[in-house]
């Protein structure tokens, strides 16, 4: 009785600042949906939302108690995971089951560019040669390379027809790693692919719907800008304006991302508040110069309500990714609160942002743009918060400049773990470039941007323009300028799965918790950061094509192959910390284990099992006797020795991704991509009878030289 009467003073304690757990217990829930190893039946989804029913009737029965208290946590916790299963359920569409090549033709819903500076649309309203139309896809997305790039100019709408390879949504590079078939399932994608050929006009645009006519104004919006302001500028300024990124060169996105300064392209909080708090202002001022306004008139709810209206024209303008939706609905939150002359900003508010967004997409809370969104607010509205309160003041003229110093610290430390964890790497003068640049955006950028709006409809938005421009040209000069300092970006390991939750957790602590106890929440981010210290990298890794091996070694990963597989390999090196590239990592596998003089296959060993790796039919055909080793194709090979351990497209299509690890006893352990993603909706995997999904997350198959797994 002592520890629960000890457990309910501490609950109690709590009470004025309950509300922001509400979406820590949502998204528990939702966490727990996506981490089934199967897909949850729909009587089960049932089941926990009445069970979330019942423990919120016992919560209002026993209101006030600290047992309601964890009731209503209980509460979210059911009813997060129903609601995800329903947004999974929702958004099902047809996802093509084979490779595809011939004709294809749909309108454009879509336009930006891959990470090989190719220009990428995605389609809608498909036809695929003779694929029935209940197995044709809502949607596919092609980029257009060779030939393609050039023969036309693609507009919002426009249906065109290409003849292109189309394949499924690939699962996972490596067992673990980020699930492009899970991302791409509640994008309604149901293919990716490219073509080489001229694309032609297939019929007149059709704009029908709200969505293709926003898309239509966003992307004259960035081609408005575009024509104004050269190159790269041009390309930053269309992106913050409207969203469209596809005007930005490779090389000027990766200076941004070196720098930090990437944060500055997305349309997010900081591009939201400047534009809302600018309108504000501007309105409060001018509304305040007229007397009888001001005196009879509820200013400050006026300019408030303009505000809104302004950021929900910029949301709309933007495209509504997660983040720009984030910001707005704080935003909306914060004028809302102004309107009623209550606090603008504080963790209630971002509470309520949250719970918004996650019931809208369920699925962005495994995405970094939610999780640093959120991390970076959160973390700000803290600090803040603790500022606001504390004894002394800093004298006013040191405010402006200190609170750009501190934000930018602040919003750096809270997003540093999630951006390591998603990006691998870690931007060590990231304060320095945002203290030079986020005044500039905020002083300059923004309200040019605004004028330039308000222009526009009278042919005068060019001058405000070109001002934006000179704001944004000094930022790509120190995002260049910082991206080339020594030692001004390093790479770290990818994290485990356990990592990011139990860091989460922590900080969540920290930062809601109301008391000493808060400091609890150390623990599990200490954790956290120890389990990622220690992170072990698979002794392994083969694609689930068969088309690259990567072998750890003393000098780093090395690969089989200097070209080819760049996706993947990319994707490898990153999660392994690496900053090299594929050329230098198979120059490793080279120095490790030479080529033999007329053999075909690239040969390498582990712990005393050798491995060969071979590509193409004819080398396929040739491939060696692997009897007591490990044999890895991207082509059917002839019948091998039961003893061989053959990794060949037939087997690669039902695991994925494969990683061996090395155990004591130089035994080596398989994991595959199956094993981690499971069963679920978005999953592509051929047998419709696998092993037991209860336990095929923790199964490991050990290999030793004479069994085959």
């Amino acid at each position: 009785m002592g520890l629960l009467a000890w457990l309910a003073g501490h609950l109690q304690a709590q009470r004025g600042m309950l509300l922001p757990w509400v979406p820590v217990c949502y998204g528990i829930g939702i966490a727990i949906y996506f981490a089934q190893p199967v897909e949850p039946s729909r009587e089960f989804l049932w089941a926990l939302a009445g069970a979330g029913l019942i423990c919120a009737a016992i919560a209002q029965i026993l209101r006030g108690s600290a047992t309601a208290i964890l009731l209503t946590g209980a509460t979210f916790i059911c009813a997060g995971v129903p609601m995800a299963g329903w947004r999974a359920h929702d958004v099902a569409a047809p996802v093509l089951g084979w490779r595809y090549y011939g004709p294809v033709e749909g309108r454009v819903v879509a336009i930006d560019r891959s990470a090989s500076d190719a220009v990428r649309l995605t389609l809608d309203r498909l036809r695929m040669g003779k694929i029935p139309t209940a197995r044709t896809p809502e949607r596919v997305r092609i980029s257009l390379h060779g030939d393609a790039a050039g023969s036309i100019t693609p507009m919002p709408g426009q249906r065109i027809m290409t003849t292109a390879h189309v394949s499924p949504p690939g699962g996972p590079v490596e067992p673990g790693g980020f699930d492009f078939q899970r991302h791409s399932w509640f994008l309604k994608l149901g293919g990716v692919g490219y073509t080489r050929v001229p694309i032609v006009q297939a019929g007149p645009p059709d704009i029908s719907g709200w969505r293709m006519r926003v898309f239509t104004m966003r992307m004259a919006v960035s081609h408005f800008v575009r024509d104004i302001l050269p190159g790269d500028i041009g390309g930053f300024a269309a992106a913050v304006t409207s969203g469209d990124r596809s005007g930005m060169g490779q090389a000027a996105l990766e200076d941004l991302r070196a720098s930090n300064l990437a944060h500055l392209l997305a349309i997010s909080g900081l591009h939201m508040g400047l534009l809302t708090g600018f309108v504000f202002a501007v309105l409060r001022f001018g509304l305040v110069l007229v007397p009888g306004v001001a005196l009879h008139w509820p200013v400050r709810a006026i300019a408030a309500a303009g505000a809104l209206v302004a950021g929900a024209g910029y949301l709309a303008l933007s495209g509504g990714n997660v983040s720009t939706e984030r910001a707005f609905i704080m935003a909306a939150v914060a004028l809302g609160a102004v309107m009623l002359n209550r606090r603008a900003i504080s963790l209630r508010s971002v509470a309520i942002a949250a719970m918004i967004v996650l019931s809208l997409r369920p699925e962005a809370m495994l995405g970094p743009g939610f999780q640093m969104s959120f991390a970076a607010t959160a973390g700000l509205v803290a600090v803040f918060n603790a500022l606001r309160d504390a004894p002394w003041r800093l004298p006013r003229w040191v405010q402006p400049v200190s609170a750009v110093v501190i934000s930018s610290a602040v919003a750096g430390l809270a997003t540093a773990p999630f951006s390591a964890a998603h990006f691998n790497a870690v931007s060590h003068y990231g304060l320095f470039a945002n203290v030079l640049s986020v005044p500039v955006m905020g002083a300059l950028v923004v309200p040019a941007a605004v004028l330039a709006a308000c222009l526009a409809p009278i042919g005068l938005a060019a001058p405000a323009l070109w001002v934006m421009g000179w704001g944004l040209e000094w930022i790509l000069f120190v995002a260049q300028t910082t991206a080339n300092f020594p030692g001004a970006r390093s790479f770290v390991v990818g994290p485990s799965a356990w990592v990011l939750p139990c860091l989460t957790l922590g900080l969540v602590v920290i930062i809601l918790w109301q008391g000493r106890l808060r400091w609890i929440g150390v623990g599990p981010v200490a954790a956290a950061l120890m389990l990622w210290s220690v992170q072990e990298r698979p002794a392994v890794l083969i694609s689930d094509t068969g088309g690259l091996v990567g072998v750890m070694t003393a000098e780093g990963r090395a690969l089989s192959r200097a070209r080819g597989s760049g996706f993947v390999a990319t994707n490898w090196l990153e999660n392994d910390g690496d900053g090299g590239d594929q050329a230098a990592a198979h120059a490793r596998w080279a120095a490790e284990w030479p080529a033999e003089e007329g053999s075909r296959a690239a040969r390498a060993a582990l712990a005393g099992v050798p491995l060969w790796h071979v590509t193409g039919k004819k080398a396929a055909a040739a491939a060696p006797d692997c009897t007591a080793g490990i044999l890895v194709s991207n082509q059917p090979v002839p019948r091998q020795s039961p003893d061989c351990a053959l990794f060949d497209p037939d087997r690669l299509k039902s695991t994925g991704a494969v990683a061996l690890y090395l155990v004591p006893g130089g035994q080596l352990v398989v994991r595959t991509a199956r094993d981690v993603a499971g069963e679920r909706l978005w999953s592509q995997w051929p047998d419709a009878a696998p092993r037991h999904a209860a336990v095929r997350a923790l199964q490991y198959v050990r290999i030793s030289p004479t069994k085959r797994p």
